[in-house]
């Protein structure tokens, strides 16, 4: 036995890159490993007869655990086939005048059997890596959504291989699939695209955070098809899964407001619904209107402009009546509404959002509302 595993280690060093690579210590844990298979098939091939038992892979654990991780189920395969070519091009000294053919057909169903239980081995560590990459999922994708980040996210999101940034968080309804199958689809469609994916499904809602994308249109265009039937409203880019809180929380509260826009584009992003947001009970929303709507314009002649445009069904004339100026100077001042809020008063949805802004901002100046926006 002792010739036989010392010809096999030769074997595996002459025809296996992967195992020159090792280190001292792990190679002669392998050459340990392969002693101890050929010794337990002498052991198993003693049991002549229908009453031989199963053969059992119980040699692998001779090797300390760290090298039972590094070694995949290929490397695995390439050790126990070197052994089995070293063990028939001796079966002529080995075999009992005779018997070469039952040594060789032992080997064959020793070695399947071998192969067979050390495939469900690995099958089995895969399943239970994967059931705890999938609690991780689920506990990294509820703690954005509740908004409690902490270092442990960064632990998770780690062992789980994430390393990529920006982020973006989309949210919108789930199919009537299976759960895991879609979170499954999703992470395969990420790593095909080359960007990162965690995917979580509370009640009807599907949320996936995106990272590594060229772009949020990037992202969108290879998520959107795995949403079910509705909204799917995209947070805003953050730099990192650390900061993605913020989208989720936005993409959440998009979503919930969005029926307020039947029209809205799909998908559609939660900028796009401030409004919206803020008359669903949104802070956040709130307080963004306030800060790029009214406060730009408060103190100025601009903000008058505003509110009688608005109040005017937008129009010029009237307001250029109402404000004792030239209609050429409304216009100037509606432009530079514009530039200083994003929002063109002109157009329909911005009008909408600048008169929400407006009043929001007005409101915030009593005790009423004075708290979320100070």
């Amino acid at each position: 036995m002792g010739a036989l595993g010392t010809a096999a280690m030769a074997r595996m060093d002459d025809r296996l890159p992967w195992f020159r690579a090792l280190s001292a210590e792990d190679r002669s844990w392998v050459g340990l490993v392969a002693q101890a298979g050929i010794a337990a098939f002498v052991e198993w091939f003693q049991h002549a007869g229908e009453g031989r038992p199963t053969p059992s892979i119980e040699f692998f654990g001779t090797a300390p655990r760290e090298l039972k991780r590094s070694i995949s189920l290929q490397q695995t395969v390439d050790i126990v086939r070197t052994v089995v070519e070293v063990v028939e091009e001796r079966t002529g000294e080995l075999a009992a005048p005779g018997g070469e053919d039952q040594l060789e057909q032992a080997m064959l169903r020793y070695t399947r059997d071998v192969a067979f239980a050390a495939a469900h081995v690995y099958a089995r560590e895969a399943e239970v890596r994967g059931a705890w990459d999938a609690r991780l999922e689920a506990l990294i994708v509820d703690a954005l959504v509740r908004g409690e980040v902490d270092d442990g996210l960064h632990s998770w999101a780690a062992a789980l291989g994430w390393t990529s940034s920006p982020v973006v968080v989309l949210a919108g309804h789930a199919p009537d699939d299976d759960p895991q199958a879609v979170i499954d689809g999703l992470r395969e469609r990420g790593r095909r695209a080359g960007m990162d994916m965690l995917a979580g499904v509370q009640g009807d809602q599907l949320i996936v955070i995106v990272g590594g994308a060229d772009s949020v249109n990037a992202a969108a265009r290879h998520v959107v098809p795995r949403f079910g039937p509705g909204p799917i409203v995209i947070g805003p880019e953050v730099s990192d899964l650390h900061t993605a809180a913020s989208s989720a929380r936005a993409a959440i509260a998009g979503l919930r407001a969005a029926a307020g826009w039947p029209d809205a584009p799909r998908p559609v992003h939660a900028e796009e619904l401030l409004a919206e947001r803020a008359i669903d009970g949104d802070d956040a929303a709130r307080a963004e209107l306030v800060q790029t709507v009214y406060l730009p314009l408060v103190g100025t002649p601009l903000l008058d402009t505003l509110a009688t445009y608005l109040e005017q069904g937008t129009s010029l004339e009237a307001t250029a009546r109402l404000l004792f100026v030239h209609p050429n100077t409304v216009r100037y001042r509606l432009r530079k509404i514009t530039e200083l809020t994003g929002y063109q008063p002109t157009e329909g949805r911005s009008a909408f959002t600048l008169q929400v802004g407006l009043i929001l901002g007005r409101l915030s100046e009593t005790s009423v509302i004075q708290s979320p926006f100070a």
